[in-house]
């Protein structure tokens, strides 16, 4: 089987994700990030009434028409505490902002256009045009205005006014559930002593974070051994988690211990793809198990990453129905860096910024994908097509951002 371009990968991975159409109804406190799943319409008119813009005095505009004319204060409206009484020719009513404007008034004028005399009294020291200064009835939205839709993911702003609008919750599309499952003898998990032909679990973490943070519900179904088996019954526990993806770590070459591959086979799972013209990341496999999705990624630690970046969190934002997010970035290349094969390559650069604030890449010299410190270290990953000439110092390039570089 030759090897698959990344974009076309990529492609078929998300052609073939159906987003999610559970919903669910969570707290306004729970909403953040998550994708509305029906249109919202206010339960009020906002504001509810007329009232102030700004801290000063409701008047009738007749009784300021001339510089220098002089008014009688006779009462206050303060926020959630309005004028309750009657106000003449000639009075004013001190007003706060966002408080309730009395009937009798048309216009505010602001405390720093009037001078304060004695007796409870006001000189007007500017002419303030009729109107001015007041937030009429319904001025943001009205009872029953459609101001969210489905589909729009629920940012500070959107949150804001849902609330405004008197919602306590909110109807929106489930997370998709993606369970991870590691494979492999030589796995125990962090925090256990391992012996002597043994290695610590780390890949699970760095995928289900990435995961998370795109938008999923990660269920972590553990690690299970190099054995036909016991892999079988960890897929069949899988297949009936109610499930979108699942995800594999490891075992999805060709070696006589890569047992994922014929085992998902032997579960039902139709093939995709298999073989990825990139570095790191060519065992990537995805397939699918009836309705639920396949993704096999690499045992390196630094391949998995890599592939989750490239692949899943895409597929994850796709079946959340978040909008799409590019990582690539315009950068330039801060020292010279050798041509490339027939593979796309993702080196681990670090990055900060020039004098004009342009990106500047510097690869890690060893670039080994079981090298995860690196990648910590890392600001980007340097994106090398297949068959990319040499880069001098100073030319342009791609990265794909892991993280703001230092300013």
């Amino acid at each position: 089987m030759s090897l698959l371009p990344v974009a076309d990968a990529l492609d078929r991975l998300l052609s073939a994700a159906q987003p999610t159409v559970r919903t669910e109804t969570v707290s306004l406190r729970d909403a953040e990030g998550r994708v509305l799943a029906a249109d919202l319409a206010a339960r009020l008119t906002q504001p509810p009434f007329d009232n102030s813009a700004m801290d000063g005095y409701a008047v009738r505009h007749a009784d300021i028409a001339e510089l220098g004319s002089i008014l009688k204060v006779v009462g206050t409206s303060s926020a959630g505490h309005a004028f309750e009484g009657t106000a003449g020719p000639g009075e004013a009513v001190r007003i706060f902002t966002g408080a309730p404007l009395p009937a009798f008034a048309d216009t505010v004028l602001l405390q720093e256009d009037a001078e304060r005399l004695e007796d409870g009294r006001i000189r007007t020291t500017f002419l303030t045009p009729e109107g001015r200064h007041i937030r009429p009835r319904g001025q943001d939205f009205s009872e029953g205005e459609v101001v969210l839709h489905a589909g729009d993911v629920l940012d500070p702003g959107r949150l804001t006014v849902a609330a405004a609008m008197n919602h306590a919750e909110l109807t929106v599309y489930a997370r998709p559930r993606i369970a991870v499952l590691a494979t492999g003898d030589e796995l125990v998990p962090p925090g256990t002593r391992p012996g002597a032909s043994q290695i610590i679990a780390s890949n699970t973490y760095g995928v289900s974070a990435i995961a998370r943070k795109a938008g999923a519900e990660v269920i972590d179904l553990g690690i299970v051994e190099d054995d036909r088996q016991a892999i079988l019954e960890a897929v069949r526990k899988a297949l009936v988690l109610d499930i979108d993806v699942l995800v594999t770590l490891g075992g999805a070459s060709v070696g006589d211990f890569d047992l994922v591959q014929p085992v998902l086979g032997e579960a039902g799972m139709a093939l995709d793809f298999w073989r990825i013209a990139m570095r790191p990341g060519k065992p990537l496999m995805v397939g699918r198990l009836g309705a639920i999705q396949v993704v096999g990624l690499p045992g390196n630690p630094v391949s998995s990453l890599v592939c989750s970046l490239l692949f899943l969190e895409p597929l994850v934002r796709r079946l959340a129905r978040l909008p799409g997010k590019s990582r690539l970035r315009s950068a330039v290349a801060a020292v010279p860096v050798r041509e490339n094969d027939h593979r796309q390559d993702h080196i681990r650069a670090r990055i900060d910024r020039g004098p004009a604030g342009e990106l500047r890449v510097t690869p890690f010299d060893k670039q080994d994908s079981s090298m995860m410190k690196t990648f910590a270290q890392s600001e980007g990953l340097l994106v090398r097509l297949p068959h990319a000439p040499a880069l001098e110092a100073g030319a342009a390039c791609q990265v794909l951002l892991l993280r703001e570089p230092a300013v």
